[in-house]
């Protein structure tokens, strides 16, 4: 498993540093209103493929920017699969924000079995193994174990496009009235890293993907986070409408702001 780890940390290194040559000076397109892409996302994917592909030829590979078709036939493998992200937070990165990151999962049977987050400005690398080890720069992290929302650093993401009208506007203003404090960062990899090391205390999403939070579910896990989907069954990497908090505590708390009903 090390020559794993040691090759999707190498990856989201390289990943990181084609971000950060390109920072500042990017090509940027819409894919949808509001949802960004840009040539870094691009380039990113293709040094982490060829890394990750180079070394685990046998392993399927599914990245944000891969076309349709391809993730299709990766998913349909039934092989150990990386799921990437090769820029998470792409809309911080256009607007020169220094907050985003290079997400690797490997996935197994449906299970992010090895996470690796990487924040490229900051040289911070994120692991979380299938051993139950989670380190940031190699050192051992754990959540914050905070219990009392009234006590909590909260966080969310919003889908592109959210309007006043949308659920998540109500649910947010719940958590906010109820919070120590509210944050929106706009990468759901490093939130869920900094969940894992103690800078958050919960964090909920609505409509992220697959990549952006395989590796960080693995990292949060490991530091002993509590994961919920939102309708209260269990996490689902490939349809992760969930909530995740430092405690059983405070992680009911916010499923109480975050039912709908």
């Amino acid at each position: 498993m090390q020559s794993v780890v040691e090759t999707a940390s190498e990856a989201a290194r390289r990943g990181g540093s084609v971000l950060r040559d390109k920072f500042g000076r990017v090509d940027v397109q819409e894919k949808a209103p509001s949802d960004l892409v840009t040539d870094a996302d691009f380039a990113s994917q293709a040094a982490i493929e060829e890394l990750l592909t180079s070394r685990f030829p046998s392993y399927a590979f599914l990245g944000e920017e891969s076309t349709e078709a391809d993730r299709e036939s990766a998913l349909a493998s039934g092989r150990p699969l990386w799921v990437v992200d090769p820029l998470d937070g792409t809309a911080n990165f256009v607007h020169r924000l220094l907050s985003f990151s290079v997400s690797i999962a490997l996935v197994e049977d449906g299970v992010p079995t090895l996470g690796v987050v990487y924040d490229p400005m900051l040289d911070v690398l994120y692991v979380g193994d299938s051993d139950g080890r989670v380190t940031k720069n190699n050192k051992p992290i754990r959540n914050s174990g905070c219990k009392d929302l009234s006590k909590a650093m909260t966080c969310c993401s919003f889908r592109p496009g959210v309007t006043r009208q949308d659920t998540e506007v109500g649910q947010f203003l719940c958590v906010l009235e109820r919070s120590q404090s509210m944050r929106r960062l706009g990468s759901a990899a490093l939130n869920l890293c900094y969940l894992a090391e103690g800078c958050l205390d919960s964090y909920w999403a609505t409509s992220v993907k697959a990549w952006d939070v395989a590796a960080g579910f693995r990292i949060a896990s490991n530091a002993g986070v509590q994961f919920t989907s939102l309708d209260r069954s269990e996490f689902d990497v490939w349809n992760p409408r969930f909530v995740a908090s430092s405690t059983p505590e405070l992680q009911s708390s916010m499923l109480e702001c975050l039912d709908p009903s």
